[in-house]
């Protein structure tokens, strides 16, 4: 935990150096909120500017949903080969990305098509998760649920040997976040029970993508990431009680850091 401590006042005391910029590329008519909830975590964090990109039919929707957030939009309501081109020059912008979160029927080439043509740090997230498996997924971080890691044990046989082969981060929540990397599994020492709350995954990949982008390691932004989702987790139960939902555990990331 010493280690994690003194990055997390690193970044409390860098706050008026540039921050990194985040790109979401997520969003469906069935899940709308899914990239507000990464947008909004990622700022919380500490990001300057997160720009996210969705279906034309939630532009309205996600740009009325924050004014702090910078909102794309590509046509149609199905990610696509235009919407990848689309994604491609928003992360010749970002620092980092988050790619998966709410978006359903996604076409599987465009969504590799990302992945391989961008050098920059990368989320993916939900339902990316499948079709990256054969993508180059060396600069990737992966956050499945444990409802969403069934591809990869199916393709590799167990996490551990697809982080040796892939050279991918995975964080995997669950009833105790546990980071895998390099073929082995640490876990995160904080966490509740009310993060099985809609929305905590999304906000825990925002969190994640914010630490890349303003420049931490893969594991170090896993680790720390899970870390500080958990902590907020523990605050915001503690301030609201069993009630607690996505966005109060957003709004105490920043007394985590502090």
């Amino acid at each position: 935990m010493g280690r994690l401590q003194r990055t997390l006042s690193n970044i409390s005391e860098t706050s008026d150096t540039d921050n990194g910029r985040v790109a979401v590329a997520g969003g469906s008519i069935d899940y709308p909120n899914q990239p507000v909830l990464v947008g909004r975590a990622a700022l919380r964090t500490g990001t300057d500017h997160v720009r996210v990109l969705v279906p034309d039919p939630l532009y309205g929707p996600v740009a009325g949903s924050s004014p702090n957030l910078l909102v794309s939009s590509y046509e149609g309501d199905q990610f696509d080969q235009n919407a990848a081109d689309d994604a491609g020059n928003v992360c010749e912008w970002a620092d980092a990305l988050v790619i998966g979160p709410g978006l359903v029927d996604a076409d599987t080439d465009a969504l590799r098509d990302v992945l391989e043509r961008t050098d920059i740090p990368v989320v993916v997230d939900a339902l990316a998760i499948e079709p990256a498996l054969e993508s180059d997924l060396s600069t990737a971080v992966l956050t499945p649920s444990e409802s969403e890691d069934d591809p990869i044990y199916e393709a590799y046989g167990s996490l551990e040997a697809f982080t040796e082969e892939t050279d991918a981060v995975i964080t995997l929540t669950g009833g105790v976040d546990e980071i895998v990397t390099a073929g082995e599994r640490l876990e995160s020492d904080t966490g509740t029970s009310a993060l099985t709350v809609a929305g905590t995954g999304d906000t825990l990949a925002g969190i994640t993508a914010s630490l890349l982008g303003q420049g931490m390691d893969r594991q170090e932004a896993a680790e720390l990431g899970a870390w500080i989702l958990g902590k907020s987790g523990e605050l915001a139960t503690t301030e609201y009680g069993p009630g607690v939902i996505a966005t109060d555990v957003i709004e105490c990331i920043p007394k985590t850091i502090r």
